[in-house]
């Protein structure tokens, strides 16, 4: 196996190569947007893709990686590469089911806003109007000789906090300080139901004051539970229903049912310049068992075909095949910023490019400043899965791009680099 030092040189290669045949590139000022009847993915850029994915399996980095493109109006590419399941020997096709992990997070989001727009909820509310468990929430003020302070919320958290990821709360049991009482409550047990899990939460202090910082994760699930109780459905059942089956996404799930595990991808692990094949037993736990908990944040499995459709939808201004999802209005209030000028920590969240943060999507608002960011076009609202699943729509160009791997650590330098082969790379106008 070649080790992930060599893949600086297989990208600039593969890199170099495609682009030759083409001496179209994207400049800074134009965030890589080209006019409104030019074609983004043409056949410069299909050969950009194709190697960039090839060399990336080539490197050692991923197993395997695949992607879908569509613009104005139409499939532009297909392309897969590697294995699905190295050690099954089985290939990276099209029909191939992967974890999704955080692109779920979209999915929840339109859940909610469909109530949104039957007026179920403003977004400056009180979540505890609706969420009666979170009346009474503290704040973690530090430990002194092992006793823990907790203060008063300077405000209440708002919806508009679970949707944005500045309410407050712990995101995991290793968070410092508040992180012990967030592993007692044990929130994320998946033998609970959603509402469960949300008077759990409530009951650890949150970590920081709302809306003063932006930390990433569990308030989806918090989502989650908003949809079941403004509902009156189960979550997951309300999301088939008003979501999945609309769109004919038939293999979007939480639960992979025995006859289609064949097609499920394995989750692969970089560890010391090596890719290793994480257990089954594992790292597919939760979408081959019947759990009790159905989660927003995370835990959905897709195919490419159906998450695409899921974005065309977004693209399409709320609306596929005849399927009304959302208002057009509501799909432009998701894709744009909401964080407040009050959050002065943002987390990994900069590391995405000139981005902010909407509703369950991070917007970008500015052409990239360096060859080194994250490319994308100004108004593109997109996001990622742990295993290194990306989609985007970008309303300038009429495209939507879906990528499919399953390695974790999460690895940005893919996104990077199919970013740039889906666009070209980034150039800058002269200083």
């Amino acid at each position: 196996m070649r080790r992930p030092s060599h893949l600086a040189t297989l990208l600039a290669l593969s890199l170099s190569v495609a682009c030759a045949a083409s001496s179209s590139s994207t400049t800074a000022t134009a965030s890589a947007a080209s006019a409104a009847s030019a074609t983004v993915v043409d056949a410069a850029a299909k050969a950009r893709i194709d190697s960039t994915l090839r060399a990336y399996v080539a490197s050692g980095r991923v197993a395997g990686a695949s992607a879908l493109v569509w613009e104005k109006g139409r499939e532009v590419y297909f392309g897969a590469f590697g294995m699905a399941d190295r050690e099954a020997n089985r290939p990276m096709t099209r029909d191939v089911i992967a974890q999704i992990f955080s692109m779920t997070k979209p999915v929840t989001g339109v859940a909610l806003m469909q109530l949104y727009e039957q007026g179920k909820f403003k977004l400056d509310d009180p979540l505890a109007k609706y969420l009666p468990e979170f009346a009474n929430v503290q704040v973690f003020g530090g430990t002194d000789s092992s006793v823990t302070t907790l203060q008063a919320p300077s405000r209440p958290i708002t919806v508009a906090d679970i949707t944005r990821h500045t309410a407050g709360f712990v995101t995991s049991a290793g968070e410092k300080g508040v992180g012990p009482l967030f592993r007692a409550a044990n929130p994320q047990d998946r033998t609970i139901t959603i509402t469960q899990f949300s008077q759990r939460l409530a009951k650890v202090p949150l970590a920081f004051q709302p809306g003063t910082r932006w930390s990433y994760g569990i308030s989806v699930d918090v989502q989650a539970a908003l949809v079941e109780r403004l509902s009156g459905q189960p979550f997951q059942l309300y999301v088939q229903q008003h979501i999945l089956d609309p769109l004919g996404m038939r293999e979007t799930r939480w639960y992979v049912p025995e006859s289609d595990r064949a097609r499920f991808a394995a989750i692969y692990r970089q560890a010391d310049g090596a890719l290793r094949h994480e257990p089954d037993s594992s790292a597919k736990a939760y979408n081959t068992n019947h759990w009790a908990l159905f989660t927003g944040a995370s835990g959905l499995t897709s195919t490419l075909d159906d998450y695409l459709r899921f974005a065309r939808m977004l693209l399409n201004g709320g609306e596929l095949d005849g399927a009304r999802i959302l208002k057009p209005e509501t799909v432009r209030l998701m894709a744009t910023n909401h964080l407040p000028a009050t959050v002065r920590d943002s987390s990994f969240l900069p590391g995405k490019g000139q981005v902010g943060f909407g509703i369950d999507f991070a917007v970008r608002h500015s052409p990239p400043k360096s060859a080194e960011e994250m490319n994308g076009v100004v108004g593109e609202f997109f996001w990622d899965g742990a295993a290194s699943t990306l989609f985007w729509v970008d309303p300038a160009n009429q495209l939507t791009a879906v990528l499919f791997t399953q390695v974790m650590p999460f690895d940005s330098r893919l996104h990077k680099v199919f970013r740039d082969a889906v666009y070209g790379p980034i150039t800058l106008p002269p200083r």
